[in-house]
Order: C-alpha cells, then sequence, then structure tokens
C-alpha cells in the first residue's frame, strides 16, 4: 500500500489543522493505520492509531483531547483533526499502515511521506 499524507502548514498556536493520509493499492480497510511525528533532533513520537473498523482509537498523552483521528475506508483516506496547536507540536507528520492489531504499540509496516507542520508561538 503507497500513502500520502497532506494537510500540513504553518500556524500560530491555538489554530487547527487537518491532516489527511490517502492510500493507494491496497484497500484501506485491511490495515490499522496511525500518525506519528518527528521533530528534528528528536525520534519518532507515535501520535495516534484506529483500528480497522474506527471503533478502536488510541492517543498518545501529549495530544488526548486535541487531537482527533478518523478514517473513511470508502475514500482510502486517515485524518487527523489537530485542533489548540503547540508550538511542541511542530514536526514532520507520518501517517503509517499495520497489518498487526496492536494499536497502542503500532508498529508501522508501511510508512507514507510526511507533511511539515509548523506551530508558531
Amino acid at each position: 500500500v503507497q500513502l500520502q499524507a497532506s494537510g500540513g502548514g504553518l500556524v500560530q498556536a491555538g489554530d487547527s489543522l487537518r491532516l489527511s493520509c490517502a492510500a493507494s493499492g491496497r484497500t484501506l480497510s485491511s490495515y490499522g493505520m496511525g500518525w506519528f511525528r518527528q521533530a528534528p533532533g528528536k525520534e519518532r513520537e507515535f501520535v495516534a492509531a484506529i483500528g480497522r473498523s474506527g471503533t478502536n482509537i488510541v492517543y498518545a498523552d501529549s495530544v488526548k483531547g486535541r487531537f482527533t483521528i478518523s478514517r473513511d475506508n470508502a475514500k482510502n483516506t486517515v485524518y487527523l483533526q489537530m485542533n489548540s496547536l503547540k508550538p511542541e507540536d511542530t514536526a514532520v507528520y507520518y501517517c503509517a499502515a499495520t497489518l498487526g492489531y496492536s494499536l497502542s504499540r503500532m508498529k508501522p509496516d508501511f510508512r507514507g511521506q510526511g507533511t511539515q507542520v509548523t506551530v508558531s508561538s
């Protein structure tokens, strides 16, 4: 499966952004999906994951209550709605797909190119 993230940009603290991840090559419903991010000089960080049906969802504590992950299997697309953005949310955001069933410890089998999110204070 090929994944392509989009929707990043430069915003101010408190603003919102919606990231999209479009999948091609395979039906998205075959995979658990997630979002990761990586800031300069830091390790990749798990952000959120969603199960195949959309029922099971897990968030990192750092984004809980501010970010919402969702999926539209008919459109082969996963979304990350990011509200109340903070400067510490600045990173390259990647979407990923897993053949596994663990969301909290999601191990990506496929990862798309990232999209830059920059939050100014």
